[in-house]
């Protein structure tokens, strides 16, 4: 009893931890019984539902739970609030992040040396870690511990391939993720120079107090945390490392790197405008229609990139470029439709993207091949692969029945309730941009003929693992039900639009 107490009382930190110590205790496992290490993350991960289901019953049934580490009440004490945007953010990573480790417990021994896998898994509970620490903090302090986490973690599992490729792509996104990082410091510095606070709530009420008093200073730190968080996201303009970390690193990590590490950050980015900023500084700086504008030049131009590659892993990466400008476009329109959209996008992509690069690693997998031209056929070989594939190109596109069409239908709504009908016209430019490079993958693949040379012998296809398969079936399933029955994950998302507008 006295432990279901301490469960009850202390799952929000025990969440954190969990992952921090499991990574801690990897690489001596990893020297004992390295065949354990893929078991001891997939555990992890269990532990952290426990604790995820019991902040759900509490976040339901007794609200926003506010948890002081040490008993130290802020501001002088580290806080840690578990409300409905955390909480949803939890279930989708923790989600999500658990279906790649399972799909990569069989596809890193096959993209990997045997002697980096333990430190694979130690980097990858690293980053899951940090990234539940970022939806769940309340002060600037911990969220710049956890980004820095967040940005070591994912350089590590881009470059573990130890390829000229991955470790080129990796030090693109450490050189580009510590510009970002670095506009964070600095506007956490100004904030905290005229508020003395680090705590978000107190440094709200503190810059409200002064804001008359330091106008420049707040301006010029909202634009930093912008630029900052913009780099992280990979929002066009500040793209450019995304495509070349998720194409070169492994599956796996490509899955998380767009389906989830991009999102956070954005999630991170809409806490602090809505939470610390006050709103009449929205008055004076046109934040909200600047992200529009960015927003609908990330879906327009990664939509032309994503046609134009021959790589699948590629043009994949292109793609989420223009994915988390859906995102952004919901943060921008700052109505309660757009928003929900824009939230509800985060979960519906982190599904589709992570089930595509999942997809993309099984043909690699079983087939070596990466060039789309090379994928005639391929769906009668690998009827679960391009099965899986194909839901979530439609899913992309946003066909009715799937999770894509749901979300997109919000951001559509959202553009017609802020009367913007520009960006309504973005959306649906978009959507049949998206057929351009999806639908002809699908076509060629289920329809087409391989195209080999005289003497050349047909490509050989390895059959594929259950615990590659299974992953791929679940994340198909959720995009098909998801679709049909949005109101299950709708229940957390309209509650935390409305705990923020």
């Amino acid at each position: 009893m006295t432990f279901i107490n301490v469960i009850h009382a202390h799952s929000t930190v025990l969440l954190i931890v969990s992952f921090l110590l499991f990574s801690f205790l990897m690489p001596i496992l990893e020297r004992w019984k390295n065949s354990w290490c893929a078991t001891m993350a997939v555990a992890a991960h269990v532990l952290a539902f426990v604790f995820i289901g019991n902040l759900s019953w509490r976040v339901f049934t007794e609200g926003t739970i506010h948890y002081e580490l040490g008993g130290w009440s802020p501001p002088w004490g580290i806080e840690f609030v578990v409300d409905y945007l955390a909480l949803f953010m939890l279930i989708t990573i923790s989600t999500v992040s658990f279906l790649i480790l399972i799909f990569g417990t069989v596809d890193l021994t096959h993209e990997l040396k045997p002697k980096v896998l333990g430190l694979y898994y130690t980097l990858y509970l690293l980053l899951v870690g940090a990234m539940m620490g970022l939806a769940v903090t309340n002060d600037f302090f911990n969220m710049f511990v956890f980004m820095e986490i967040a940005a070591i973690s994912a350089c590590g599992i881009i470059s573990v391939k130890s390829d000229r490729e991955c470790v080129e792509a990796s030090f693109k996104y450490l050189m580009l993720s510590a510009v970002g990082t670095g506009c964070v410091l600095l506007s956490v510095a100004l904030l905290y120079m005229i508020g003395g606070h680090l705590n978000f709530a107190f440094a709200a009420a503190a810059i409200q107090d002064v804001a008359h008093i330091y106008p420049n200073n707040i301006l010029v730190a909202l634009a930093l945390f912008s630029v900052g968080f913009i780099v992280k996201a990979a929002l066009f303009p500040l793209h450019v490392w995304l495509p070349d970390a998720p194409s070169s690193a492994p599956s796996p990590s490509s899955a998380i790197l767009s389906g989830l590490v991009i999102k956070i950050y954005t999630v991170v980015y809409l806490k602090l405008l809505y939470k610390v900023f006050p709103i009449e500084l929205f008055d004076l700086l046109p934040v909200f229609d600047m992200i529009l504008i960015l927003s609908a030049l990330s879906i327009f131009f990664g939509s032309i990139f994503a046609i134009v590659q021959e790589d699948i892993k590629r043009m994949l990466a292109f793609s989420s470029i223009a994915q988390i400008g859906y995102v952004f476009l919901g943060i921008g329109l700052a109505n309660s439709t757009g928003l929900t959209g824009g939230l509800l996008h985060i979960f519906n992509h982190a599904m589709m993207k992570s089930m595509l690069f999942l997809s993309a690693g099984a043909i690699i997998y079983c087939t070596g091949i990466r060039k789309i031209d090379d994928l005639k056929g391929i769906g009668l070989k690998m009827p679960v692969v391009m099965g899986a594939f194909t839901i979530g190109a439609m899913a992309m596109v946003g066909i009715p029945t799937t999770n894509g069409f749901i979300s997109k239908l919000y951001l559509a709504l959202g553009t017609l309730d802020a009367n913007k009908h520009f960006y309504l016209a973005i959306i649906l430019i978009s959507s049949f941009l998206n057929c351009l490079y999806y639908f002809p993958i699908v076509i060629n693949a289920f329809f087409g003929e391989s195209e080999e040379e005289d003497g050349e012998e047909e490509i050989q296809v390895k059959k594929l693992p259950l615990r590659m398969s299974v992953p791929l079936i679940i994340l198909g399933a959720g995009c098909m039900i998801f679709g049909i029955f949005p109101k299950y994950i709708l229940v957390i998302i309209e509650r935390a639009v409305e705990m923020i507008l």
